[in-house]
């Protein structure tokens, strides 16, 4: 039965080439703008690291001194030296990991200065975030205790320093100083990169990972937000006035979360009333989604072109509702014959919404060949996420589900007038 339908379809698209072919087009543009602007919300809102995204929360509080607290100004991002290492202490969390991006210069197996990204953690940073590793091992919580001069680097630096070759045990060239390789990276894609956003939200993972104590004691560069009030000595020492650490902490129950929120407003009227402030302190702890909504991770232009977008294919949409209307209104009198020779009102509708959804089906392959030209636009755009637009399997397969849902949405009002035709007045007026 519905190869009859569709050998129907296919002779009526056949006899009017010019109103199908506008009508293909008419879906076509519609769905390549608007699967555009959706491959570029579904990479900025993606969840970077869903199996435990819900698990791991950034720890924010505001316990500055009174005169540099102002009221309703919103929590900083970062804590003090002072306040991250006394909740490492307590490790109330599952796990939990204080943090702060840097830099090095290493030297290249030729001998040349390589300047490279770093990273300064502690050991529970690679188990919180899922951090694969191709060769060796993770430093333990016994390393960062012991400040001990090891480091992970990752595969690009690995392929560059040592040929991809397995670099565990050697050493790695910091300045005047060196630091003993324990593992290489694997693949780790983390965009964006929500543990850290201050310093790039999209890009590649750094290059070296070196434990927090021994950073201090290397004395080696931090990059990213550091503020501080009334400090006249360096940002890093133990109780400087900065703020410059973020600090992640996974709690894998809602039950400890709640737990571990009252533990940090006890730790903050532990610090009123150790007199360090009088104003009540803030507190904000938030899971990695509510983290990057917080972040605005998602640039607001964005959001309004994929309205723009969406809109616009509802202009494509009410076109192609007015031109199968006036199509299958057109072959009233073909229509009418049909039905005086005993074919169902059923059958009309079907035969016109098969035949729309043919137009949704061809309209939606071209669609995704401009689908794939905006993309391809975008990641030519000068912004840090442009190069890691793509379109995966997902979001092929939502281009066509799209094109046919709409293409038999539009055809519905047209196929249900269609079938109300009377066969005597179409057959009289033919």
């Amino acid at each position: 039965m519905f190869g009859y339908y569709f050998n129907l379809a296919m002779l009526s698209l056949k006899r009017n080439k010019v109103l199908t072919a506008l009508m293909v087009l008419t879906i076509a543009l519609g769905i390549g703008t608007s699967m555009t602007t959706l491959t570029v919300m579904h990479v900025l809102s993606g969840d970077p690291i869903p199996q435990k995204s819900a698990q791991l929360f950034r720890v924010r509080m505001n316990v500055f001194p009174d005169d540099a607290f102002k009221r309703g100004d919103r929590v900083p991002d970062n804590l003090t030296r002072r306040d991250a290492e006394a909740l490492l202490h307590d490790a109330r969390g599952d796990r939990q990991a204080a943090m702060s991006a840097g830099s090095m210069v290493v030297m290249s197996a030729q001998g040349d200065p390589l300047n490279v990204e770093a990273r300064y953690t502690n050991a529970d940073f690679f188990p919180m975030f899922d951090v694969p590793l191709r060769y060796g091992h993770a430093w333990g919580r016994g390393d960062d205790a012991g400040h001990a001069h090891v480091a992970v680097i990752s595969g690009s630096l690995n392929e560059q320093l040592f040929g991809g070759a397995d670099s565990v045990g050697k050493a790695l060239l910091v300045g005047d100083q060196s630091l003993r390789i324990i593992g290489v990276l694997g693949d780790w894609d983390m965009n964006p990169r929500f543990y850290d956003l201050s310093n790039g939200q999209f890009g590649d993972s750094e290059d070296v990972f070196v434990p927090l104590s021994t950073a201090l004691d290397m004395k080696l560069p931090t990059s990213g937000q550091t503020w501080c009030w009334g400090n006249n000595g360096n940002a890093h020492d133990a109780n400087a006035p900065c703020i410059w650490l973020q600090y992640w902490a996974q709690l894998d129950t809602p039950a400890k979360a709640v737990a571990y929120r009252q533990y940090l407003q006890n730790y903050i009227a532990l610090q009123q009333k150790a007199g360090r402030f009088t104003h009540s302190g803030q507190l904000e702890l938030q899971d990695v989604m509510q983290w990057l909504d917080a972040k605005g991770v998602v640039p607001s232009d964005v959001r309004l072109q994929m309205w723009l977008a969406l809109g616009f294919l509802g202009i494509c949409l009410i076109n192609t509702v007015g031109l199968l209307l006036a199509k299958f209104l057109r072959r009233g009198s073909e229509l009418g014959v049909r039905r005086a020779l005993g074919a169902s009102r059923r059958s009309i509708f079907l035969q016109c919404l098969i035949e729309a959804g043919m137009v949704g089906m061809v309209g939606g392959v071209f669609g995704l060949v401009l689908a794939g030209l905006g993309v391809l636009l975008v990641r030519h755009q000068p912004t840090d996420y442009a190069a890691y637009i793509h379109m995966d399997l997902r979001m092929l397969l939502a281009t066509f589900v799209l094109a046919l849902s709409s293409s038999l949405l539009a055809g519905l009002l047209p196929a249900w007038r269609a079938m109300q035709l009377s066969p005597a007045i179409a057959i009289k007026s033919n």
